[in-house]
């Protein structure tokens, strides 16, 4: 007889006259994929789509705008006063309710963060006025006048119409995280001395205004949300206390306060509201389960969240009664489906990298280091399966071999899966001991144990060489063979420890370490050395540590940087490697650096001379991952996901 294990996780709420299937909710994440007039495509609908299809209860789209023309924060909003949208809206909204989850929107305004309106020429608008800096991006204000303050909330009213007549089932108000509303709630941002501020009474009076014309607009029964910072975070920010009086006089005028912490506008805080993998899970419940003690109204708690054991335990203790997950469901989209039916191991765990979120900002899409099916549902969903079944050999068992493996599998190949080791997940299993990156251990510890369930033949102790594959063979051979450390021509480099050395076994380090190289593999060392107490420097020969284009996860970094007292030395190349000392070239001359140890972080080299002698073994040859070019996570899987659903085609 079936037992349900997460009982409170999956019973329905009721809000307002609606009925959710379950307290797991898709939290906003904003639009990618637009039509030239940021109407949503085909490729946009099925991402929301599939996470209805995994068993979201309810599916909100992020950072809808209300007004086109002073509002917008980002480049690809959809816009809600944009009629000539409404059939790509309904079909978006039907997408995801005929799977039986709930469509949200959520209604935004940049107020003064409205960088894209400014760079338009619009004049943009915030409590008061002023200027400042949105993602690099200088600002100027003016304090909205009484004429914008109705223009603005009649446009709430209208946007709430509008995505009602879409077809959405729930509208989701952004009051949090530096926006238009939270910039007049919040005592530090809001220092009006009009009816519109200059107490705690004025300062809600525009909220308020917005949330009872949206009430009017879509009725008694039609639910809505409004996400909220329950504390500001930041030094001189408003704290959980009022963020308690906020939830308190929004209890009753709403049906759901999501409650999340922090502000885009403010870098110290921006990997709090999005928590970086140097945080917690669940970093930012303790705001939602403070709020709940206070209110009537059911609260939603967010954040670094994906883990049924802990979301039933957010549920059934009280702290929350809705759970929402953003990367959690872009890492996994069936988070709901495999935790209701007893496959908690097969979750896909979030390993909060920000290759999503970075990727939005630098590359204008979603896509995720460990799902390659992220920015490809639309493929994925009306692929035809292979023509023919083949017998495939993958040489290799880290990252990209055994995402290889799997997706070979999936497609209904015999698939071989050698590792010259005694353990799958090549190189990374180095960083198993690693607090931050125990979520990546996680990871690769679920791949192994989806291999041998996919009917993936896994071998052991293996190495691949020609007369292996002609041994065995293969209709494909896919090489995945990893890299090796690179060994640059520097005077003593033969007296440094490798980075991977020194994760698997940090107490070789000394108290005093320098670690050669700036980027994400010498950078994340040193936090994790430094969380052990020892003293970290590191050099780098660029004028900027290399995080590629993860954006926020250099940024996350570099607040680990600060918090930990981690010295960073730029434009700093290496002379010479001595007995407890580097020589090295800066900006103002020769420096010397003691060290007890000197750690080499200073790359990898791909094993292309290796892959080459696999390469004329088999009739289809694929090489893959860091063997190819060393990259990172998401370029082995995606490549991976993407080679092994090629093969069969023809």
């Amino acid at each position: 007889m079936y037992v349900c294990k997460y009982p409170h996780l999956f019973s329905p709420i009721q809000l307002a006259g609606t009925l959710f299937r379950n307290r797991i909710f898709a939290s906003p994440t904003g639009g990618h994929h637009t039509h030239y007039m940021n109407h949503p495509i085909n490729e946009l609908i099925c991402y929301y789509e599939r996470k209805a299809i995994g068993g979201a209860a309810s599916v909100c789209i992020g950072d809808a705008m209300v007004d086109s023309e002073i509002a917008l924060a980002n480049g690809n909003h959809i816009l809600l006063d944009d009629p000539t949208g409404k059939s790509h809206m309904n079909k978006l909204s039907d997408a995801i309710a005929r799977h039986g989850a709930v469509a949200s929107i959520e209604l935004s305004h940049g107020g003064s963060g409205a960088r894209i309106s400014y760079g338009q020429g619009h004049t943009i608008y915030g409590p008061v006025a002023g200027e400042g800096e949105t993602f690099g991006q200088k600002v100027v204000y003016e304090a909205m006048t009484e004429e914008i303050i109705q223009r603005t909330i009649k446009k709430h009213y209208q946007a709430a119409l509008y995505a009602k007549q879409c077809g959405f089932g729930m509208v989701t108000l952004h009051g949090g995280h530096g926006w238009l509303l939270h910039q007049f709630m919040s005592p530090t941002l809001n220092t009006r001395t009009d009816e519109w501020g200059g107490s705690f009474e004025k300062r809600m009076r525009f909220p308020l205004a917005v949330i009872a014309a949206i009430r009017e607009a879509v009725g008694p029964k039609f639910p809505i949300e409004i996400r909220l910072s329950g504390s500001e975070v930041y030094e001189g920010g408003y704290d959980t206390a009022y963020g308690v009086r906020i939830a308190e006089a929004l209890d009753g005028k709403v049906d759901l306060l999501h409650i999340s912490a922090g502000s885009h506008e403010d870098a110290r805080v921006f990997t709090v509201t999005h928590p970086s993998m140097f945080l917690e899970d669940g970093v930012n419940v303790k705001y939602a389960a403070e709020i709940k003690k206070h209110v009537k109204t059911p609260v939603a708690t967010v954040g670094a969240l994906f883990d049924p054991v802990y979301l039933e335990e957010i549920i059934a203790s009280g702290q929350a009664d809705v759970v929402e997950l953003a990367r959690g469901l872009i890492a996994d989209p069936d988070i709901p489906l495999k935790a209701r039916t007893g496959r908690e191991d097969e979750i896909v765990p979030c390993l909060r990298c920000f290759t999503c979120f970075s990727s939005l900002m630098t590359r204008g899409q979603f896509c995720c280091a460990l799902n390659p099916e992220i920015s490809n549902e639309h493929d994925t969903k009306f692929a035809p399966p292979p023509v023919k079944r083949k017998t495939v050999l993958v040489a290799g068992g880290g990252v990209g071999g055994m995402q290889a493996a799997l997706t070979a599998a999936q497609q209904g190949h015999k698939v071989i899966l050698c590792e010259k080791g005694p353990e799958l997940g090549g190189v990374l299993r180095c960083e198993d001991k690693v607090p931050f990156k125990k979520h990546l251990a996680e990871y690769l510890a679920r791949q192994a144990r989806m291999l041998p369930r996919a009917g993936v033949e896994v071998r052991l102790n293996t190495a691949v060489t020609p007369d292996y594959v002609q041994a065995v063979g293969p209709d494909v051979l896919i090489a995945a063979l990893g890299a090796k450390p690179a060994v640059p021509p520097i005077p003593g480099i033969e007296k440094t420890v490798s980075a991977e050395e020194l994760y698997v076994a940090p107490e070789k380090a000394g108290e005093k370490l320098v670690i050669l190289g700036g980027g994400l593999v010498g950078c994340e060392l040193a936090i994790y050395m430094a969380g052990l107490g020892r003293k970290v420097t590191v050099l780098e020969m660029a004028p900027a540590p290399n995080f590629g284009w993860n954006l926020l996860q250099g940024q996350s970094v570099s607040i680990e940087f600060d918090k930990l007292g981690i010295e960073l030395k730029l434009n700093t190349k290496v002379k010479s490697v001595g007995d407890g000392a580097v020589l090295a070239e800066g900006p103002a001359g020769e420096a010397r650096f003691e060290a007890d140890t000197v750690v080499s972080a200073l790359g990898m080299v791909p094993l292309r001379e290796e892959a080459a002698a696999l390469a004329l073994t088999a009739p289809e040859f694929y090489q893959l991952g860091d063997c190819l070019e060393v990259k990172n996570i998401y370029a082995a899987t995606n490549m991976a996901y993407q080679i092994a659903r090629d093969i069969g085609r023809a």
